[in-house]
């Protein structure tokens, strides 16, 4: 049980997260390479804008800056799942390679079908969905060691070493694309958020609604997975099932948010870190707390992206790879 104290720092620290995230929203919307004044600003909001005015909030910046928010949300959250069953603070849905498995099917994907198709926008996700199980099965099985669970190292080896082969496999089948799709799958890769329209936000929020509740309902199993494999099989958690049900969440998750953000790592591996040492490692106080960091993480990197090389800006997994490969190796080197 939590002590009031913790409760009150758990409920300050949301707080600060959430107006943090505001304000972020709020400088994202204003920035760009067509800024608007605050005054022009507030003056859109409610309905007295110039056409002008209109175009540049709702149709070009809010629908990116939502998918920015809901896709780091499902990153964080998917990597927090993944530290939690793996025991492992390093884990992360892009150094694991479920993005780039993600990613090879986005390509084979491209190669068959059009990207611009209404209906392409909700089956894409699928498409990336199966990559990403079937990378997340094939690292799971080579990592996990019978009546010991996932042993830590082997995973990371594991996952770089696929990622590095499925990242060769896109590469190689990109060359085969058009110019135009060519284009596409190399800002997919570096990180671009290229889903800026208000479809691509509904077909990434319904997984990002229903998703992240089941996983805070899981917080409590996720706890007990946190401690040995006889512990929790003691407390009467079923942890095979238990694990296959949160690989799938998060596998989901993460699949869902870089069908449409683009390939971005480290997300996942920042945002659980911070908010586990700000609220501490209870689920039920972290994950709200990961997800808001995530949602800033990403948000953050996105508008530093667009304003620091206008027009053609640079991709927010560029700017997000900067902060988080240091931080990862530094891990490495702890652990």
């Amino acid at each position: 049980m939590m002590n009031a104290r913790q409760i009150k720092k758990i409920r300050m620290t949301t707080i600060a997260a959430i107006v943090l995230l505001i304000a972020m929203f709020i400088i994202s919307v204003a920035a760009g390479f067509a800024s608007l004044t605050p005054a022009e600003l507030f003056r859109t909001i409610i309905g007295q804008g110039t056409p002008r005015e209109n175009l540049i909030l709702f149709e070009f910046r809010l629908p990116r800056i939502v998918v920015a928010i809901l896709a780091g949300m499902g990153l964080a959250v998917s990597g927090a799942i993944l530290q939690s069953i793996t025991k492992n603070p390093l884990s992360d849905p892009g150094i694991l390679g479920i993005n780039a498995g993600a990613g090879l099917m986005v390509v084979v994907y491209i190669m068959f079908f059009t990207v611009e198709t209404s209906s392409s926008l909700y089956i894409l996700p699928l498409f990336a969905l199966a990559g990403g199980m079937a990378t997340a099965t094939v690292i799971y099985s080579m990592s996990y060691i019978k009546g010991e669970g996932v042993e830590p190292t082997r995973l990371v080896l594991v996952g770089v070493g696929l990622a590095a082969a499925l990242y060769g496999a896109t590469l190689t089948l990109s060359t085969r694309l058009d110019m135009e799709d060519y284009s596409f799958m190399a800002n997919w890769m570096a990180g671009r958020i290229w889903g800026d329209d208000w479809t691509f936000v509904l077909s990434l929020l319904p997984w990002i609604l229903i998703l992240i509740p089941l996983t805070m309902y899981k917080s409590n199993v996720l706890n007990m997975l946190n401690f040995h494999e006889n512990v929790s099989i003691g407390v009467g958690v079923n942890t095979g099932r238990e694990r296959i049900v949160l690989i799938l969440i998060a596998v989901s998750l993460a699949s869902a948010s870089v069908a449409v953000s683009g390939g971005i790592a480290f997300v996942g591996l920042l945002a659980p870190h911070i908010a586990r040492s700000l609220v501490g490692p209870r689920h039920q106080a972290f994950l709200p707390v990961a997800a808001l960091i995530g949602s800033i993480l990403l948000l953050t990197a996105d508008t530093i992206g667009r304003v620091i090389l206008d027009p053609s800006g640079i991709p927010a997994g560029i700017i997000v790879t900067i902060i988080g490969a240091p931080y990862f190796m530094y891990l490495l080197a702890k652990k």
